[in-house]
C-alpha cells in the first residue's frame, strides 16, 4: 500500500527529472506546513512569498523556498524549537529528513539585501534524495502593518495556515523585484509573479511596500511616494534582461510559450495597470 506521501506525489504529472524535483519539493512544502501547524507555529508567524501563492492561490509555477514572518518582532525566537516537530511530521509519512542551519553570508548571490541578523534560515532535505531540499526562512522583525488571513489546506490532512493577504503578498513581491540583491542574475520568477498579480486584478498594499523599503534601507519616508515607486519600477524594467528572466522561470512552469511576449515594453505596460490600495 502506498504511503500518504507517495499518494500525494502521485497527483502530479511527472515525465522528467525536473518534474519529479518540483513535485517532491511541493509535497515537502505541504508536510512542513502541516508540521508547523501542529506545533502551533502559526500562532506566532504568517506565510508569504511565491510558495504561499502557489499553494493557496494556485500560482501556475512551482516554487522552492518557504518564507515566513513573525507577527511581532521577537529576537528570542528560534526555528530550532520546531526541528523535532518537523522531523516527527515527516516521520509520520515515512520520510526521514535532515535539518541544517544555513549560515548567512553577504558574499552569496542570494537575496543579499535581505540577509539580516534577525532572519533565521534552515534547509530541509531527505536523507535519501539530497538533490531535493527546501529553504525555510523566518523574518523575526518584518515591518508591521500587514494583514493576515487563514487559508485552508486539505493535504496531508485538513488544517489552517495563517498567510499574508494578497495585497500584502503583492507588496512583498514588488519589494523583492525592485531591491533583491542578485548581482548579475535575473530572478525571472519575480517577473512571472508580478505578471500574475496584474492578470488576476489584485491590488498592491503600498503602505506595506513603503514600510519594507524604509526598513531595508532603500528609501526614506519622504522619498518613497507612489510616483517614485512607479518610476523605480520602470527603471528596473528598462535594465532587466528578459531573455535571462525567461530562462530562470522555465524550469518551474509547464507552458514556456506564455513567456514569448515578455519584453521591456510588455512589462512597462503591465506596470501602468497596477492598482494601489
Amino acid at each position: 500500500m502506498a504511503s500518504v506521501f507517495d499518494q500525494m506525489l502521485s497527483r502530479y504529472e511527472i515525465t522528467t527529472t525536473r518534474d519529479r524535483q518540483n513535485a517532491l519539493r511541493e509535497v515537502m512544502h505541504l508536510v512542513a506546513l502541516s508540521g508547523l501547524h501542529r506545533a502551533g507555529f502559526f500562532d506566532k508567524a504568517a506565510f508569504y512569498g511565491g510558495t504561499c501563492l502557489r499553494i493557496f492561490h494556485k500560482l501556475p509555477r512551482f516554487s522552492e523556498d518557504m518564507d515566513f514572518s513573525l507577527l511581532k518582532p521577537d529576537d528570542s525566537f528560534t526555528l530550532e524549537d520546531y526541528f523535532e516537530p518537523l522531523q516527527n511530521e515527516f516521520g509520520l509519512f515515512g520520510r526521514e529528513i535532515q535539518i541544517q542551519v544555513k549560515k548567512k553570508s553577504m558574499d552569496t548571490q542570494i537575496e543579499s539585501a535581505f540577509l539580516k541578523d534577525n532572519t533565521e534560515l534552515v534547509n530541509l532535505e531527505f536523507q535519501t534524495e539530497r538533490s531535493v531540499k527546501i529553504k525555510i526562512e523566518v523574518d523575526k522583525n518584518l515591518p508591521m502593518g500587514f494583514t493576515t488571513e487563514f487559508r485552508l489546506q486539505l493535504l496531508p490532512y485538513s488544517f489552517m495556515t495563517r498567510c499574508f493577504d494578497l495585497p500584502g503578498l503583492f507588496a512583498g513581491k514588488m519589494h523583492a523585484l525592485l531591491f533583491r540583491g542578485w548581482k548579475s542574475r535575473v530572478k525571472g520568477r519575480d517577473w512571472y509573479d508580478f505578471e500574475w498579480y496584474i492578470k488576476n486584478g489584485y491590488s498592491l498594499d503600498f503602505s506595506h511596500l513603503k514600510e519594507r523599503s524604509i526598513q531595508s534601507g532603500h528609501r526614506g519616508k519622504r522619498e518613497f511616494s507612489e510616483d517614485i515607486f512607479k518610476e523605480l519600477l520602470k527603471v528596473k524594467i528598462g535594465s532587466t534582461s528578459f531573455e535571462k528572466a525567461r530562462e530562470d522561470v522555465k524550469p518551474f512552469i509547464k507552458h514556456h510559450e506564455e513567456l514569448d511576449i515578455w519584453s521591456a515594453e510588455y512589462f512597462q505596460q503591465l506596470s501602468d495597470m497596477i492598482t494601489i490600495v
